[in-house]
């Protein structure tokens, strides 16, 4: 294997942070990103949660920046419509995470493409596999609430040597 090799790559994050509250998101403005995907559950609210100020006043700011957003979900509409609604932001739901199709859907409500388009989310193998595989920026932010269904506590247990993979590489530098 070469040197870097990592079989897991097309799973790793461009960054993995905090949450999404604590992005920079002035200075990947200034790189040139000029939209924005989020996935709804666990990284903007905690699950099944309504849009709440924070939330709000996060999509205020970024719509003051001039950045255009678009909730991707694979949930239903009657969970994504309402609280896109309250972001005053388009969406795309039932998006078929991690296919590429939902994320080129959320790009073309925005008017952006993978260059200057950047999604936001807390799952490896539905979020960021998907925007990997889109070709956009992937930030992975940590889960809000560890309270979740049980088909994502799998997942969580899947998820685990992946990011143990991820972290000992960026610690190397790799």
């Amino acid at each position: 294997m070469p040197k870097g090799f990592s079989f897991f790559r097309n799973l790793y994050p461009k960054e993995y942070l905090e949450s999404a509250y604590v992005i920079d998101f002035e200075s990947l403005y200034k790189e040139g990103y000029r939209g924005i995907l989020f996935d709804i559950d666990n990284t903007l609210v905690c699950h099944d949660a309504p849009a709440d100020e924070r939330s709000i006043g996060l999509f205020k700011r970024l719509h003051e920046m001039g950045f255009a957003t678009c909730l991707i979900s694979n949930n239903k509409e009657p969970r994504v419509t309402p609280f896109a609604k309250a972001l005053d932001t388009p969406y795309v739901y039932k998006a078929g995470k991690p296919k590429r199709i939902g994320y080129l859907e959320g790009m073309g409500r925005m008017g952006t493409d993978e260059d200057h388009t950047l999604f936001v989310g807390d799952q490896l193998f539905t979020d960021v596999w998907g925007a990997n595989r889109a070709g956009m920026y992937s930030i992975l932010v940590k889960p809000m609430n560890p309270k979740e269904e049980i088909q994502i506590v799998v997942k969580r247990y899947l998820e685990k040597p992946v990011l143990y993979c991820y972290l000992r590489r960026k610690k190397r530098g790799l």
